[in-house]
């Protein structure tokens, strides 16, 4: 066997009979290299095989560390958490949002209006349905052809056909350096490497993206971007929108929080024929009952329609039939409304019960990100707000290296009633004022 296996088996060893607690922070390489008389190389290589196992996890400047808890067995973000209060998934259900579908599907329960319901669809959709989406998805600065606007089951869909009608299995994607996590187990099925794109407080640096090396595409949040809550300025676009002209490369452009804004205009509308703009109802009504929308420039619209059918990613008809509906008789305009001020509030109860912790967040967001305190760390948060009934995400999850994770958590803010939000950031508030150790469930 070879010796760094040897070693890392050792190392599990005492991390399983309890030698090694959860939150131990391991020596520095060079010190552990001394300690066992081994090379500095091997000592990394032992590091790098306790983080692969799940048994440890390395945060950029501060070390490496036994986990506080076994790694989730599916991604992150996969399943609804079965904590009593998630933060973890984001999704906005207002409690007059099922009054408001209902008056509006009720006319799709007369048996000949849903027999057309009930039938077949193409990645096209219906004439009806692209007028309502390019209505929809249109922007102050950008409007669209409804001949160029496809439709998928859902968001993720949506970004999965568009990359992989843009990116061979095996070539490189770039993508920000924090990322939408579901996006990472879209590159892997289609054998996708990701390549992290450095970011400041505007979004992605053009820079990153030009001296990247040769990428086929890149994925990009450019409004209130997911964790971050970033929203890239207008002339941060345009230079984005020069790199992927000049470099010859095409964006996907997730626009999914797009609507609880107004501006700026998408970079679609500064590279119209390098930005694929995907979006869906999933945020904007809900989930159970959603569409994607996928919007390709007009040379690459085959591809992808391609895409969507081969890749069983099509939307059903039905959903179709009744996003149409919401779409055009107000009620999908009236939820956005009614989303925005909800976002708002929400925020509010950010700012006021963690206002003395380093959180970033646009005030119409329905997300934060928590740089935590020392001596915290994310995975031993995480743990200990999941002992309190609330489950949060840690950092890790939005890495394209899980070994540069920050220490950092997202709180998702949209899904618990707004009193049972409250107590839940004062909860947290509370547990992010003590210490680790401290932090046994009273």
């Amino acid at each position: 066997m070879d010796d760094y296996r040897r070693i890392a088996d050792a190392l599990a060893a005492q991390i399983a009979d309890g030698r090694l607690r959860p939150g131990d922070r391991l020596p520095p390489q060079r010190q552990f290299a001394r300690r066992h008389r081994i090379a500095g190389s091997t000592a990394a290589r032992v590091y790098g095989e306790l983080i692969r196992r799940g048994l440890a996890v390395g945060e950029v400047g501060r070390g490496t560390f036994v986990r506080a808890a076994a790694p989730a067995g599916e991604p992150a973000l996969a399943e609804p958490a079965r904590a009593r209060v998630d933060l973890e998934l984001n999704f906005s259900l207002p409690p007059e949002q099922p009054a408001l579908l209902a008056d509006s599907l009720s006319g799709m329960l007369r048996p000949d209006v849903l027999a057309g319901a009930l039938t077949p669809i193409g990645a096209a959709g219906t004439p009806a349905a692209r007028e309502a989406a390019a209505a929809m998805l249109a922007r102050p600065g950008w409007t669209l052809d409804p001949g160029r606007v496809l439709l998928a089951g859902n968001g993720r869909q949506a970004i999965a056909a568009a990359l992989a009608a843009l990116v061979p299995a095996g070539d490189r994607v770039g993508v920000e350096e924090l990322t939408y996590p579901l996006v990472k187990g879209i590159a892997a099925r289609l054998g996708i490497t990701l390549v992290p794109l450095a970011m400041d407080e505007s979004g992605v640096l053009p820079e990153a993206i030009r001296s990247a090396g040769p990428l086929r595409a890149v994925y990009l949040q450019p409004t209130l971007h997911n964790p971050l809550g970033v929203t890239m300025p207008e002339h941060r676009r345009a230079e984005v929108a020069d790199a992927l002209c000049d470099l010859g490369v095409y964006a996907v452009e997730d626009a999914i929080y797009a609507f609880l804004r107004d501006d700026p205009p998408p970079l679609a509308a500064l590279a119209p024929e390098r930005v694929i703009v995907v979006d869906s109802l999933s945020k904007r009504v809900a989930p159970g009952l959603t569409v994607g929308f996928a919007v390709p420039p007009e040379a690459i619209g085959d591809r992808v329609a391609s895409a969507l059918r081969s890749g069983g990613w099509t939307a059903s008809r039905f959903a179709v039939e009744a996003a149409t509906r919401w779409l055009t008789d107000g009620t999908a305009t009236t939820l956005q409304g009614i989303k925005r001020r909800d976002a708002m509030a929400r925020q509010r109860l950010v700012r006021e019960h963690l206002a003395e912790f380093a959180v970033e967040a646009d005030p119409q967001a329905f997300h934060c990100w928590w740089r935590l305190p020392d001596p915290w760390r994310a995975d031993t948060f995480v743990a200990a707000a999941a002992r309190r009934g609330i489950a949060v995400t840690p950092g890790a999850a939005f890495t394209v290296v899980v070994s540069r994770a920050p220490n950092a958590v997202r709180l998702a803010l949209s899904a618990p009633p707004i009193d049972t939000l409250a107590a839940a950031l004062e909860t947290l508030a509370a547990l992010a004022r003590n210490a680790p150790e401290d932090a046994e469930v009273e």
